[in-house]
């Protein structure tokens, strides 16, 4: 049990949570939501800390190998990682009205919060900073700390990012799947969840068909740039999304990332640079996702999710993307500030996107991974080194 990934824990967690919530008695529920109101004023707490420790000493190392490789690669990959946003923008915008009940959870409650039960207590645990100005200071030190070179204060972030990945693998992620039981039990007992899990199979299937679209896409662009044969690069690439199915790390995946790469006739070193750093920068998929599951989430709750208001939303994701830990969910914890500042997200929310983006995590990643092999001939055609 202990050896069980984070995938079926939260899927366990989930169906433990409908099945409490079914036939439990009110003061035991009022048990787990009080644990959920606990473990969601810390992870409020935490948002900024894992923002700070995680975009600051990227920004600053992105910052220490300045190149021409470097910006281009840069570039590239944050273009993709928008234009992946807005695809799932559009997409969700066209199809979710069809096959979502558009606010279904307000249309019985003037508040869906008050569909839940209340915990016994609450624990305030105000955070040392706001959202905002904790990725203003990240940019700040990251940015300052590449400008002047400053390795006592690259050495000091990367030792805050230490702590805060200790945090996050020690405390958040082992809790999240009580976590997940807790906020469903509750939704169970106030008659809500058989929306949502509808919700769930219908986002997760045109999630899945946005990420094989978008490989299409990339790997398009990528043989019309590099003379090559977009399907046969998009072939040579799929040990690389198996294998990041099973591993739910871009990190974990780079070893074969890069020798099917390099299958793909992309220049040695421009593939040592680009995989390694891409699995860091190039998250299109995970973009995909949390794009996607915000706004049914959102839609549910009967939320605007216009293009003003969405749009500045994924330009500051696919920064915040940076700051994704290494460690499944990585992606939609580094978010999770944004979904609260810019999107307007409580705790309920919150806890319903951990379980949606989870839920796919493997594919996300796998779509990333598999991407990044467009990117690097992407990169390869516009470099000088793969014309030496």
């Amino acid at each position: 049990m202990r050896k069980l990934g984070l995938l079926p824990k939260i899927l366990l967690a989930i169906i433990l949570g409908i099945v409490i919530g079914s036939f439990s008695p009110e003061w035991l529920v009022k048990v787990f939501a009080t644990f959920s109101g606990l473990f969601g004023n810390f992870l409020g707490f935490a948002i900024p800390l894992i923002i700070i420790g995680f975009i600051a000493p990227g920004i600053g190392e992105l910052g220490k190998g300045a190149g021409r490789l470097l910006g281009l690669t840069t570039g590239v990959a944050y273009i993709s990682t928008i234009v992946a946003g807005l695809l799932a923008f559009f997409v969700a915008t066209l199809l979710f009205p069809h096959i979502l009940e558009v606010g279904g959870l307000v249309n019985e409650y003037a508040n869906p919060e008050e569909a839940l039960l209340a915990p016994y207590f609450t624990v305030d645990m105000p955070p040392v900073v706001g959202v905002m100005t904790a990725l203003l200071l990240a940019f700040t030190f990251g940015l300052g700390a590449a400008v002047i070179k400053g390795d006592s204060l690259q050495k000091v972030m990367v030792d805050l990012r230490a702590i805060v990945e200790k945090l996050i693998g020690s405390v958040i992620i082992p809790l999240l799947p009580y976590h997940i039981l807790s906020v469903f039990t509750n939704l169970t007992y106030g008659g809500q969840v058989k929306m949502i899990l509808s919700v769930f199979a219908k986002v997760f299937v045109i999630i899945i068909a946005l990420h094989v679209l978008y490989l299409i896409v990339q790997f398009l662009v990528a043989g019309q740039m590099g003379r090559k044969n977009p399907f046969n690069l998009l072939k040579n690439m799929l040990p690389a999304y198996f294998t990041a199915i099973g591993t739910q790390s871009s990190a974990a995946t780079i070893p074969v990332t890069l020798r099917q790469t390099k299958l793909n006739g992309v220049n040695g070193k421009v593939a040592d640079f680009v995989i390694p750093l891409c699995a860091t920068i190039h998250l299109s998929g995970s973009t995909i996702t949390l794009v996607s599951c915000s706004m049914a989430v959102m839609m549910l709750n009967g939320m605007s999710t216009s293009f003003a208001m969405m749009f500045p939303f994924i330009l500051m994701l696919g920064i915040t993307m940076i700051a994704a830990p290494g460690v499944p969910g990585g992606a939609v914890m580094a978010a999770l500030g944004l979904l609260e500042s810019m999107l307007g997200f409580n705790t309920t929310l919150t806890s319903l996107m951990i379980a949606l983006y989870i839920a796919q995590d493997s594919f996300g990643t796998a779509c990333n991974v598999t991407g990044d092999g467009a990117i690097a001939v992407i990169a390869d055609s516009l470099s000088p080194k793969s014309k030496a």
